[in-house]
């Protein structure tokens, strides 16, 4: 086998077995954890051909040790406990990479494992790698990882994957980038207050399917799309389109299905971590809510009323990513000050989630952004499509999660299946390209200060 060439040095390794509490993020996932709709992120990423199986496993062995923030369990305790805690183990407890057979299905086979199986958060680590190939004949391969999100989130991994990319093909092709601007924007703006959009009226919620049955899990539909393109002197960002089109495609949803108009909120992760090997690994971005008023969307936009919802959507954006947040709120930071056992924290932190349901944002734009590392598996090649999803729990039942590689979007729709189906996904889908397309057609607006 052949030997395995240092990375680029990130931290040192941390005793193993040491113990540290759950994070905010962490704590509130761990207490509404539901067995019919788990708490996964899915990761693909598309390889031209297959990477040798043990140089792969060895690679990923290692790149888990130099990361050793993913290598947790949860630590065992009594209800009446006051924090949940991770136990550091230094080493896996099980190999996490699995080679499953190849041939036609084994792809969608995977893909429903990831939807419907969550990586137990008692084996370290809570993370499975699956090398699968769509044809037995075939020289392409897929790595699909799938991440308990109560441990870790999308990025976080990805970064371990990119040292394990690193530590296979033998050569240190990533550099420590800058903080990633998530609205796309150089550096960071002067802090302002964001946009008032009305009142603490109940947002919109999408409009459930005709003829869906009550059912458990969540469905995927993937897409690759151009990324969007911006005229220049545009005051908005990709991510502001992409938030755009995520109200445009809900709204004209809501429309076909006769739900009355309600401001709507769209959850957006920000995440401010570095991406080189010092990134901090966990669950490390913070959520905000963009705000959309019901009279912006109650009617199908023309182009010069998207036009002008771009603009206020980046005035918006660029307001929240200056406004300092703890990650969940205060109101969860409050929940999980270890006042009282995590056991009668849970139970109100259960009852507070069913009763503030009506009030959860309309859905959640994860947009992780352009890929920041090559990627390169020596002769498997580079990366060439990279898709994410987020989970898709009620009640908000459906997530958009993008990311690009080499000029394209990569789309995931995520949805639970007692909200929506596998044909109302796909006319979901139809409806944000159509979003997509019609901005990219836009001139350049005026107004606003950002890039």
């Amino acid at each position: 086998m052949t030997a395995l060439q240092p990375a680029r040095s990130g931290p040192s390794p941390e005793p193993a077995h040491d113990r540290i509490p759950f994070p905010v993020v962490d704590e509130i996932s761990r207490h509404c954890l539901r067995e019919e709709e788990p708490e996964t992120v899915h990761i693909e990423v598309h390889l031209p051909r297959q990477p040798d199986p043990e140089r792969l496993r060895a690679a990923f062995g290692e790149a888990l040790r130099r990361h050793p923030r993913i290598l947790v369990r949860e630590a065992p305790g009594p209800w009446y406990r006051r924090r949940y805690e991770w136990e550091l183990t230094g080493t896996p407890d099980a190999d996490p990479v699995g080679f499953p057979e190849p041939g036609p299905g084994a792809l969608e086979r995977a893909r429903a494992r990831a939807l419907a199986e969550a990586p137990p958060l008692s084996v370290s680590p809570p993370v499975r790698r699956e090398v699968v190939r769509p044809s037995s004949t075939g020289s392409s391969c897929v790595l699909l990882l799938t991440l308990n999100h109560t441990a870790l989130d999308g990025p976080a991994c990805l970064r371990v994957l990119a040292t394990a990319a690193e530590l296979y093909s033998g050569t240190a092709t990533s550099t420590a980038s800058p903080v990633r601007d998530p609205v796309g924007g150089p550096g960071r703006p002067e802090q302002r207050q964001p946009a008032r959009t009305g009142g603490p009226a109940r947002p919109a919620r999408v409009a459930p399917a005709a003829d869906v049955r009550a059912a458990g899990g969540n469905g995927l539909l993937l897409a690759d799309l151009p990324v969007p393109r911006r005229p220049a002197g545009a005051r908005y960002t990709v991510n502001d389109q992409l938030l755009v089109a995520t109200c445009l495609m809900i709204a004209r949803w809501n429309r076909l299905h006769d739900a009355p108009p309600r401001p709507m909120r769209i959850t957006m992760p920000i995440d401010d971590r570095p991406r080189g090997a010092e990134m901090p690994i966990g669950n490390g971005t913070r959520l905000v809510e963009v705000g959309f008023g019901a009279q912006e969307y109650a009617r199908e936009p023309g182009p010069e009323a998207v036009a002008a919802l771009l603009h206020r959507t980046a005035e918006r954006t660029r307001a929240l990513k200056s406004a300092p947040r703890p990650q969940l709120g205060h109101a969860a930071a409050l929940l999980t000050a270890p006042a009282l056992p995590v056991g009668m924290r849970a139970a109100l932190t259960r009852g507070l989630r069913r009763a503030a349901a009506p009030w959860t944002s309309t859905t959640l734009l994860s947009n992780i952004g352009r890929i920041p590392y090559p990627l390169d598996f020596a002769e498997a090649g580079r990366a060439e499509a990279v898709w994410f999803s987020a989970p898709a729990s009620m009640p908000r039942g459906l997530t958009v999660t993008t990311a690009s590689t080499g000029g394209r979007l990569h789309l995931a729709l995520r949805w639970s299946r007692a909200l929506l189906d596998d044909a109302a996904g796909r006319r979901l889908c139809d409806f944000f390209t159509d979003c997509l397309e019609a901005m990219a057609a836009l001139p350049a607006i005026s107004g606003g200060d950002g890039p």
